[in-house]
């Protein structure tokens, strides 16, 4: 470990993780793209969860605690499968938030102008997200000791509307009547028109081993990372399924917009309430809020696992400058931003449409986030043979077995998912997305040989 990374403020308490990872998991637009599945999405929530979530929790939880050191994934990666597979594996981490981040950005920009009834160009969107870009990047520099407060108010404002959404989508119901049949027939899975979506949501269930990428700034790891992954699962898992329903119960799933849902939703949920306008509006400003800290808890994370590695030179030095008084990740943060801004500019001379922005930037994202957790699944089931004499302070019972099997149920998923975003069901392969996928891995594989090459020359000095 740098020795600059051994002195990071410990700013990071239970409560702050918890809040940090509801932040990271908790995405009002995937809330909004499984709503758009329909009753069955209901299912998947259970089934995914029990079949996905739960174990990457678990598993998330046995080497957060058996190994608490600045880096996170990228640490475990490189335990288990070597420091150039480690270094693939962050490559996808950081280079997908990069990418994923425009996305948000577009998603904060339209609705706000559904929320305020304006209309904002491509061109407006744009200048929106680089500007949202660059404070993202800033705030990361700062680190956490101030940054903590952005991810921890996000997560609160999530709760809070997602509460709202049940509460009112339930009471509308019961007024008004079920937008959908939400009956037992109406959860059976939709496998040709549902298949697409799952991978949306398996992308909503990732985000458990974010804040361990700061593992060296958090005060009892060992302790407090099992515990928090048990808080915040239980919380997202329930949050998720509820609201979906709450949104089911007023909308029909064929009207509901991946961009405009959310604000469609408060608004029907609110019509006949006094000062309704009002609070539709407070509710979207939260909203807004989080599409933010969305963006700014996933950069905290992924960037400081890519500065771990660049500081072990599996990446360009470049990456692994710190802030030499709050340790934040300037030389990620700022090649973050920069990515952004040139991603998008580019994705906005060819959108047709805030939609279509929206899910190519998410698709070709989503499809590179799998990738590190194919490696996370991985290496935990090497680790426990390899280092089966590592003290674990939180331990998956039922012994090697069980430890293979929850690995191969992550495995399975997270293929399966990538398979489904380069091959959607009745639609095909989807050229551009497999063409942005390769030509990613190919600029990290280059950039992974630059990192080894600079660490061989400062070793000959």
């Amino acid at each position: 470990m740098a020795a600059a990374q051994r002195d990071l403020p410990k700013v990071l308490g239970l409560q702050d993780i918890v809040l940090f990872t509801v932040s990271a998991i908790l995405l009002l637009d995937t809330l909004a793209a499984s709503a758009s599945i329909g009753p069955s999405s209901l299912f998947w929530w259970l089934f995914l969860g029990a079949f996905f979530l739960i174990p990457i929790g678990l598993i998330t939880s046995e080497l957060g605690a058996a190994y608490p050191e600045e880096g996170g994934i990228y640490v475990w990666i490189r335990r288990g499968l070597g420091r150039h597979w480690a270094a693939r594996a962050v490559w996808a981490y950081w280079i997908n938030t990069a990418i994923w981040l425009p996305s948000i950005f577009v998603l904060f920009a339209g609705v706000f102008a559904r929320l305020f009834g304006m209309e904002i160009s491509v061109s407006h969107q744009i200048a929106i997200g680089v500007a949202l870009a660059w404070a993202t990047a800033l705030l990361d520099i700062l680190g956490l000791k101030i940054g903590k407060w952005v991810p921890n108010l996000g997560a609160f404002f999530k709760i809070v509307i997602f509460i709202v959404l049940i509460a009112a989508g339930w009471r509308h119901g019961q007024s008004h009547g079920f937008a959908n049949p939400l009956s037992a027939d109406a959860f059976r899975p939709e496998w040709k028109e549902g298949l697409k979506y799952v991978p949306a949501i398996v992308y909503g269930m990732l985000g458990f081993e974010l804040v361990c990428a700061a593992s060296g700034e958090i005060r009892r790891p060992a302790r407090d990372v099992p515990l928090s992954v048990l808080i915040s699962g239980c919380i997202v898992l329930a949050l998720y399924f509820l609201a979906t329903a709450g949104i089911l119960a007023a909308i029909p799933a064929s009207d509901i917009d991946i961009v405009e849902g959310l604000i469609d939703t408060l608004a029907l949920f609110f019509a006949d309430a006094p000062h309704g306008g009002a609070i539709v509006t407070a509710l979207g400003v939260m909203a807004l809020y989080t599409f933010f800290s969305n963006g700014a808890t996933w950069a905290m994370g992924c960037n400081r696992a890519t500065a771990e590695a660049a500081a072990e030179g599996e990446l360009p030095s470049l990456f692994a400058i710190r802030h030499p008084r709050h340790g934040g990740p300037i030389g990620a943060a700022i090649m973050m931003g920069l990515v952004c801004t040139t991603v998008l500019i580019l994705y906005g001379r060819i959108a047709t449409s805030n939609s279509d922005l929206f899910w190519s930037l998410f698709s070709f994202s989503a499809a590179l986030i799998m990738l590190p957790y194919i490696g996370l699944a991985v290496a935990f089931a090497r680790l426990r043979f390899k280092d089966a004499a590592a003290a674990r302070p939180f331990k998956i019972p039922g012994g090697a077995p069980v430890a293979l099997l929850l690995a191969a149920m992550c495995f399975a998923t997270l293929v399966f998912s990538i398979a489904l975003f380069l091959y959607v069901p009745g639609e095909g392969p989807q050229r551009e997305t497999i063409i942005g996928f390769v030509v990613v891995i190919l600029i990290g594989e280059a950039l992974i040989r630059i990192g080894m090459l600079e660490s061989r020359l400062r070793r000959r000095r």
